[in-house]
């Protein structure tokens, strides 16, 4: 374990297990079809990737960037899309990919933004949901785990763009991020 986390909450073989799991649901779902694929970048690129290279059924790739936290522990506020996506979503089934639905925010966004781009459907799988600190009623098509109300990194999770590349999620010591 990082020297900087006060413990593992997740480990590996957990996710993969779970992603494989997400992975045939999404196959059960779109069979037959090719939906666009997206990722919200940059804390969902782990489970994005593993979650594509597990799925059956042909997707097409897009990625975008929104963020509410920057460089804080807190959302602050009305999230920011920073990158669009670069192809059109226009009549497509979209499966977006988040790491964490948290205050609800985001998510809240991206429905709109999908909605606005006259997307025929949009399913959400997200890697982690921390309902404790929702602060609008949404939730993701599918959650890979219910998490408590720690602040996590690894498998794309950050703080400060540090330990995304950790192969866990762990909470983060409080002195790391309070200092």
């Amino acid at each position: 374990m990082h020297k900087d986390c006060e413990k593992i909450v997740i480990g590996a073989e957990e996710i993969a297990a779970r992603v494989q799991e997400a992975a045939a649901w999404l196959d059960g779902r779109f069979c037959g079809s090719v939906p666009v694929a997206v990722c919200n970048l940059k804390g969902s690129v782990m489970f994005f990737t593993d979650l594509v290279r597990a799925m059956k059924t042909d997707v097409e790739l897009d990625f975008m960037a929104v963020s509410s936290y920057g460089n804080e522990t807190v959302a602050a506020g009305r999230p920011k899309i920073k990158k669009h996506l670069f192809s059109s979503v226009q009549g497509r089934d979209v499966i977006l990919a988040e790491d964490i639905v948290d205050t609800g925010r985001t998510l809240v966004t991206l429905r709109n933004f999908f909605a606005e781009r006259g997307a025929k459907s949009l399913t959400v799988v997200t890697l982690l949901d921390k309902p404790s600190r929702r602060k609008v009623n949404v939730s993701a098509d599918f959650t890979c785990f219910v998490v408590e109300d720690a602040f996590l990194v690894g498998y794309g999770l950050d703080y400060a763009e540090r330990y995304r590349n950790l192969p866990y999620i762990a909470a983060l010591r409080r002195d790391v991020y309070e200092s």
